[in-house]
């Protein structure tokens, strides 16, 4: 579980801070989406199903800057679309760590050995390669053969560039642990880090049929880390958080610890849930009503044990009962034994399907965007000509 002690010293600083001032609510990653456009179409996706008007829109970089300085959270994710598809990425990127921000740049790496000459190693700087398993599994799950020997190829150019990579995976359902294992025991030989999550259930992901329910993820995550004992797999994750993905720990989702700022604005109630957008990040904390999400409360949260809701509890977990946390961290993820309570899921609020009226909402304001520039020119246009 070796996170990089520098970046694990700053966040954990933040952290006691935030404690300190008695916030209760607090972002810990900015998921910063400047485009949805992607140069692959996974089965598991929902985040690249919007008319070409919105896939071709893009943040600038003062956009990002500005979001970045305005959430103020330590760590800056880049995940997409792919972000290497953008202009600016590399300007982004030499700003936000111009800023300390921590940033994992996640790509799919089909462009990353064209675009390395964009960036300059930073212990502020991770890229964060896009692999669901080896190579057979990647490919199908990408929906593109040969993804995955060009994911290797680029991460190796990266790393002989003095780049730190790491690869984060999406588990599914049908995905054997023993097949998880082997791919685990891939990335410690290519002698990088991993992050593991279990998928999300997009409403629009065109496979619907392998995202794991909450039972069924943790009986996988207690096989594949039983399978682990004494192996050195490194984790970019807290000890907690496996943990909790094994079933250990009754965690509740922390929807604003990894708010999300796009194209949209500030995406209610989080990186995987579009319910909503807010202009500010003020507003985006002010005017949520977390309390109607999370699993237990809303329908679309019943099987979610993503990241970007729980990691954010676990840190906090740890920084409330190091104790706890220390002694998890060296005995290891418990792998057997009774499992802690699950959430009721009884007197959950059932779904609203609202994506369609926020594409066409956006697909207005872009109409409305581009009649206004088209007069603002032909005004011009007619000055000069006078």
């Amino acid at each position: 579980m070796a996170i990089p002690f520098f970046k694990e010293m700053r966040i954990g600083g933040y952290l006691l801070k935030q404690k300190l001032l008695g916030r209760k609510r607090y972002p810990l990653v900015l998921m910063l989406e400047p485009l949805f456009r992607c140069n692959l179409a996974c089965v598991g996706c929902g985040k690249i199903d919007y008319p070409d008007a919105i896939l071709n829109r893009r943040m600038t970089a003062q956009e990002c800057w500005d979001a970045a300085e305005e959430c103020g959270a330590p760590m800056v994710a880049i995940p997409g679309g792919e972000p290497l598809i953008h202009k600016e990425i590399g300007e982004i990127v030499r700003g936000l760590v111009a800023r300390k921000k921590f940033v994992s740049l996640c790509t799919n790496a089909l462009l990353l050995e064209k675009k390395l000459d964009l960036f300059e190693p930073s212990p502020y700087l991770f890229f964060s390669v896009h692999l669901d398993g080896l190579k057979d599994h990647h490919d199908k799950a990408v929906s593109q053969k040969g993804v995955f020997d060009r994911a290797v190829s680029a991460i190796k150019a990266a790393k002989a560039r003095g780049f730190t990579v790491n690869v984060n995976a999406t588990i599914f359902d049908g995905h054997p642990a023993e097949e998880i294992a082997k791919f685990l025991d891939f990335t410690t030989e290519l002698g990088v880090g991993v992050s593991m999550s279990p998928g999300y259930a997009y409403e629009r992901a065109p496979d619907q049929e392998h995202f794991l329910n909450r039972t069924k993820t943790k009986k996988l995550f207690r096989d594949v880390f039983a399978l682990g004992k004494g192996k050195k797999w490194n984790f970019m994750h807290s000890g907690l958080f496996l943990d909790f993905l094994a079933g250990n720990q009754s965690y509740e989702c922390t929807p604003w610890g990894m708010p999300a700022r796009n194209i949209f604005g500030w995406q209610k109630p989080c990186y995987l849930l579009g319910e909503g957008y807010a202009k500010t990040f003020k507003e985006l904390m002010e005017t949520t009503d977390w309390d109607s999400y999370g699993t237990g409360r809303y329908e679309k949260c019943a099987n979610c044990m993503a990241h970007c809701g729980y990691e954010p509890t676990a840190a906090t977990a740890a920084l409330h009962n190091p104790l706890k946390a220390m002694w998890v961290a060296l005995r290891g993820v418990r792998t057997s034994g009774p499992m802690a309570p699950e959430i009721d899921l009884s007197k959950q609020r059932p779904a609203q399907y609202i994506f369609s009226e926020q594409v066409q909402k956006k697909l207005s304001e872009i109409r409305r965007d581009e009649a206004a520039a088209a007069a603002a020119k032909q005004q011009e246009k007619a000055s000069t000509a006078a």
